[in-house]
């Protein structure tokens, strides 16, 4: 239905607010801060039925309007709302055919008739920044400076026939900083926290639940507006009242003094205590003492003698300087460049004129990382290849439930409606009379591909992939509110074409009444798990506990050439208590046991490590016999990504970790090394080296650093690889071969010069087999290329001493472990799992906990 299909949208942007009361608004004012609660209210779900704001200006509309036209948001602009203090009847009749339920007024400079502010249901709110009934009018923000408020803050009011007299709805207050400007005080506090408020007091309407408090005529001011006319500073004053007049006017309207015949307007005051520093006289008109210009600004003294520095100062004609620089503001343009500086200045010209036209955004710039993707975006930008392209779509169009529907009805890939490759159509029916609606294009498998290859573009490369969360809700908000503007047309598209009722498909999602849902947390049931034979008993505790920690039973098939410490965990279960039947341990094959379990009818979950073949075979059995979940952790080719400016004596002792730990038998362990060019040698060398000191032998002696592999087989598979890569051309360092001894005993083994397509540089060896290439110095892109291009993506590592480096790889790694200056340290409580062919579902932590249960939804009605 169309209430299910808006919800699943809005429901992974959006909390419980769907299920409140919502009005229909009317939006008067205009701004940023206007455009901010308009945004909001519309993110909480209200309906803005109507904006009213000013004119365009100089050709530009005012961000309000720019919001609400791109929303499809009803827009009205007019210059006026009264004439001689008549309401203008047109004016007010298109108000009214609006149907608001209240007006919401965050910043309004025209005067609005009170048959306007009264008509709504439930009448008009207004913004105003002052706590009233203080420092009424439209300077308060200014005066709650100049008056040296310790407070200030804001209210909403109800509107009545007064200047800001209304009873008041909700207030905000806060401390007022020594230095606080119109400006810092506006940002810090009065707009982001009015934005929440006007919300706030919109659903307190909605809800019932708004005061109406009467404001005391007690404490009332009203105050004049401030303009530039009579901003200028009287310096009959004390030094704090100086201050605050400057402040209160910094930026708008700015106060200002005469200085040497013209107006100069004073910016960044603050008080000053201590000794004032030396400095060069001014004469200021007006001031009985001159002020000094320091090198932290210019210093003004008071009636009582105290200070105060200002930082700034403009000019009649717009220049702004730093005050300290007053006597040498007009020194930079007596510049001289050298030859070699004009010609520089030269080609910034050309550049100029060669990119004239193209218009850039902050974000642009700051979004561009690297200069590279810098040009990469003028570039694009100046060839106008960023445009958006003007979607063209051939709707089929019916006539039907008293309205014109439009039906797209070919595919849509990458941003295009467009026929199928094959040009073959089917026919959608219309199941109330079998009538034929339209032809649909029936995709073919090359349609598929298409899609799929957008899809991956747009992940990879696309800003999708880019976008932060905040973003992404902001399209999926926008989304959801084109689907209800639309709500109509969709809802009789699905009846027509599924049959569904139509008021069914209309209607709105709400909270069903007297209801309580709630949701369980519940154990699967018979759970089996198969555990691979390099880690017998971590695996089975790794596996098990989370199994059995969430109330499930459990039968669990060890390794057939590793059974023993599982036999003896079964006897631990009885000596613990467990009871009977829930613990069952069954050594044998993998073709067998291992087959058996997947097909079992009575089992709900298996979870398997071991390789990606087996771990496929066993996904398509757990899905043919009864659908069981399933979790796996399979193969791996970790890269290890190793730069010149690593901790070395770390990198070569950790590097040698992450291939030999275990003999190399390490679902983990890293699969190929990427050596910087500068240090390549040096590593291979010092490898070497510490391999020549490690002592092979008998897995008992505690001294033993290397130890046999598990079984013959697999040790003979490790002699096939190296052969491999010695056949294919890669350099083999060290080892290579069986250890002359009794036993299953490989060689800690080193190759260097792998090319990316060699064997043994895309397969795993899991064994003691260090694979090593190399990479240009500072290439991190190319590098990183080199380390996705693979099937895997269990684990990977890097070694840099820069965090920037270290965080920028770790975030592009495709893995789902990354090891940054370290390698194998696998945390208990962190989940561990892979990526891509490695697999998926998690071990340890709470993830995997989630593994093992499900969660069903409780619905009650009382």
């Amino acid at each position: 239905m169309l209430w299910t299909a808006n919800q699943v949208i809005r429901k992974f942007s959006s909390s419980s607010r769907y299920y409140q009361n919502k009005l229909k608004l009317a939006l008067i004012g205009q701004s940023l801060f206007g455009q901010e609660v308009y945004t909001n209210l519309r993110k909480q779900g209200h309906t803005v039925v109507g904006v009213f704001t000013v004119p365009d200006k100089d050709g530009k509309a005012d961000p309000l309007a720019v919001a609400a036209e791109r929303d499809g948001t009803p827009v009205f602009k007019f210059p006026r709302w009264r004439v001689k203090g008549r309401p203008i009847d047109e004016v007010v009749d298109a108000y009214k055919s609006v149907g608001a339920e209240l007006n919401v007024m965050p910043f309004c400079s025209q005067f609005i008739p009170m048959n306007v502010i009264d008509h709504p249901r439930h009448g008009s709110i207004i913004y105003h920044p002052s706590i009233l009934p203080l420092h009424r009018g439209a300077s308060a923000i200014n005066w709650t400076l100049i008056q040296g408020d310790t407070r200030a803050g804001f209210s909403i009011f109800w509107a009545d026939d007064g200047l800001d007299t209304g009873p008041v709805l909700l207030q905000r207050a806060c401390n007022v900083e020594p230095n606080d400007t119109v400006d810092s005080l506006y940002n810090r506090f009065l707009f982001p926290e009015g934005i929440k408020a006007m919300v706030e007091s919109v659903q307190l309407i909605a809800d019932g639940k708004a005061s109406r408090l009467p404001q005391s005529e007690d404490g009332a001011s009203y105050e004049g507006i401030q303009k530039k006319s009579n901003a200028k500073v009287n310096w009959s004053q004390p030094a704090a009242a100086l201050h605050n007049w400057i402040r209160g006017h910094d930026k708008v309207p700015g106060a200002w003094t005469v200085i040497d015949g013209q107006n100069v307007t004073l910016y960044g005051s603050s008080l000053l205590s201590g000794k004032v520093a030396e400095g060069d006289p001014l004469e200021i008109e007006g001031l009985s003492q001159s002020g000094l210009v320091t090198k932290s600004g210019l210093v003004l003294h008071g009636s009582d003698g105290k200070a105060l520095v200002v930082k700034s100062l403009q000019f009649e004609d717009g220049k702004m300087i730093p005050a300290s620089k007053y006597f040498s503001s007009g020194e930079s343009s007596s510049l001289e460049l050298t030859p070699e500086e004009q010609a520089m200045a030269q080609e910034i010209r050309e550049v100029k004129q060669r990119c004239a036209g193209v218009e850039l955004q902050t974000e642009d710039v700051y979004m561009a990382t690297s200069f590279q993707d810098f040009i990469q975006m003028f570039v694009r930008r100046l060839r106008g290849e960023d445009q958006e392209e003007e979607l063209v779509v051939d709707y089929a169009t019916r006539e039907v439930n008293n309205m014109t529907v439009r039906m797209p009805h070919q595919c849509f890939i990458d941003g295009q409606f467009m026929d199928a490759e094959n040009g073959k159509t089917s026919n959608s029916i219309n199941p109330s009379d079998g009538s034929v609606i339209c032809k649909v294009a029936a995709s073919s498998v090359g349609d598929v591909d298409r899609a799929v290859a957008a899809a991956k573009e747009a992940y990879e490369n696309g800003p999708w992939g880019r976008m932060n969360p905040r973003d992404r809700g902001s399209l999926l908000y926008r989304l959801a509110d084109l689907m209800e503007q639309h709500q109509e047309e969709l809802a009789t598209i699905e009846s027509i074409d599924s049959g569904a009722v139509y008021t069914l498909a209309l209607k709105t999602h709400a909270r069903p009444n007297r209801n309580l849902t709630f949701t369980r947390r519940e154990p699967l049931g018979v759970c089996a798990i198969v555990i691979p034979w390099n880690y017998p008993l971590m695996m089975l505790a790794w596996k098990s506990a989370a199994c059995l920690a969430a109330g499930n039973t459990l039968v669990l098939k060890p390794a057939q050439v590793t059974p023993l410490t599982a036999l003896k965990f079964a006897e631990l279960t009885v000596r613990a208590g467990i009871p009977k039947g829930v613990i069952n341990i069954v050594p044998g094959s993998g073709a067998l046991v291992g087959q058996r379990m997947s097909d079992h009818p009575d089992i709900r979950k298996l979870g398997f490590t071991g390789s990606t073949p087996i771990g496929k075979q066993i996904m398509q059995s757990c899905a043919l016999s009864n659908l069981k979940k399933v979790s796996l952790e399979l193969g791996g080719k970790s890269p290890l990504i190793i730069f010149s400016d690593c901790d070395m004596d770390k990198a070569v002792r950790m590097g040698m970790s992450s291939v030999y730990f275990n003999k190399g038998e390490n679902c983990i362990a890293a699969g190929r090394l990427f050596v910087e060019e500068s240090i390549h040698d040096e590593y291979i060398t010092r490898v070497v080296e510490e391999i020549k000191k490690m002592k092979i032998g008998d897995p008992l002696d505690r001294s033993t650093d290397h130890g046999p592999q598990n079984h013959k087989a697999h040790l003979d598979k490790l002699v096939e690889y190296c052969e491999a890569g010695v056949k294919e051309g890669a350099t083999l360092v060290y080892g290579g071969r069986q250890v002359d001894r009794p036993g299953f005993f490989m060689e800690p083994t080193v190759f260097t010069d792998v090319e990316d397509h060699m064997y043994i540089a895309k397969e795993e060896s899991f064994g003691p087999v260090m694979v090593v290439s190399k990479f240009k110095d500072g290439d991190v892109d190319g590098v990183l290329q080199r380390a996705n291009d693979t099937e895997f993506g269990l684990a990977s590592g890097v070694f840099t001493r820069d965090i920037n480096k270290a965080m920028y790889v770790s975030e592009k790694l495709d893995a789902g472990t990354v090891f940054v200056n370290t390698y194998n340290k696998t945390d208990v409580a962190s989940p561990f799992g892979g990526f891509k062919q490695s697999g998926f579902g998690k071990d340890l932590g709470e993830d995997a906990l989630s593994e093992y249960l499900r969660t069903k939804a409780v619905t009650v009605e009382y």
